[in-house]
């Protein structure tokens, strides 16, 4: 063993800590970790499309409330004014005036509003069903799954535009009809991912051993299967809700969807689409809104994806 005699330290021992000569403090010899570059640019797909869809949340619950939008309003003197300019009554137009010169910015504030409200309700109203028939067909199995699996295939294999396009056409145009249309075509993608998840989670470890407890198929079902099928329905909810709103904007473009009174998205681009070389803004402006949400909500989705599922190499 080495001992320091004379005040001069002997050979440093393996493991021992450094301990300065002068009696001085010791130097600081660790810095805080950086952030990995990886690991930002994670952060930033997930929080700046959440920021992003919160704001739209804002504009479309508080922003009606602020910029009133009367749909029967006319104004001779405001037609097809550009965005930044003075209206007659001494309002600013930030994104301009339409065809008939209502001002853009209320409208496409309600069109928020509603095309929120649609995509929520049909993601409600088609996850539930699609989650309860596909939790059913993967946990019984048999004739019932047979039944409603070939049912779910065949309204897959047509495209679901065209579907939706011919439904709305059966029922006819309003709110209702437009969340039943888009909730029919949508159902089975969440009846899918929910009975794939029933089938893989009924026969693990932990749902037998609760089956031979003595458990039985609502306490297996509610204990069990329920978790395990919330995540990834949360998940296709986020992906499906931008294809549910561009679905909704069609049919409102083809006047299928939302009543011409009630503004949305797809109603106001309709509305400019015959002034596109004159007054490209009443039909430019709304789409580039719906188009960046519904960018930020698939940018959303992905991440969710990649967070939720273990096996990728980028969780």
């Amino acid at each position: 063993m080495t001992t320091v005699s004379d005040g001069v330290p002997g050979p440093a021992v393996l493991g021992a800590p450094l301990v300065p000569t002068d009696g001085g403090p010791p130097e600081a010899t660790s810095t805080p970790p950086a952030v990995p570059p990886r690991r930002r640019r994670r952060r930033l797909r997930l929080w700046l499309p959440v920021g992003v869809i919160a704001a739209y949340l804002v504009a479309g619950v508080i922003g009606p409330l602020i910029a009133r939008y009367d749909p029967i309003a006319t104004s001779v003197a405001d037609r097809l004014l550009p965005p930044g300019s003075r209206m007659s009554d001494g309002g600013l137009a930030l994104l301009g005036t339409d065809q008939v010169g209502r001002d853009l910015l209320p409208q496409i504030m309600q069109g928020a509003r509603i095309s929120l409200l649609v995509g929520a309700a049909t993601l409600l109203l088609a996850g539930t069903v699609g989650a309860a028939l596909g939790i059913l067909c993967g946990y019984l199995g048999g004739l019932v799954d047979a039944t409603v699996m070939r049912l779910a295939d065949i309204q897959l294999a047509f495209p679901s535009i065209l579907l939706a396009v011919f439904v709305a056409g059966v029922l006819g145009s309003s709110v209702t009809n437009v969340v039943l249309t888009l909730s029919i075509t949508t159902w089975p993608i969440f009846a899918r991912v929910a009975r794939a998840q029933t089938m893989a989670t009924r026969s693990r470890d932990f749902a037998n051993a609760a089956r031979t407890l003595g458990a039985g198929p609502w306490h297996v079902v509610r204990h069990c299967v329920l978790p395990a099928v919330a995540s990834p329905l949360l998940v296709i909810a986020t992906v499906q809700l931008g294809f549910v709103i561009v679905a909704e904007a069609s049919l409102s473009f083809l006047s299928l969807g939302i009543p011409a009174g009630t503004p949305s998205w797809g109603t106001t681009i309709a509305n400019g689409r015959d002034y596109l070389a004159s007054a490209w803004w009443i039909a430019t402006l709304p789409g580039l809104v719906l188009a960046v949400f519904v960018v930020c909500v698939g940018v959303l989705g992905d991440e969710l994806r990649d967070r939720s599922d273990p096996n990728l190499s980028t969780r």
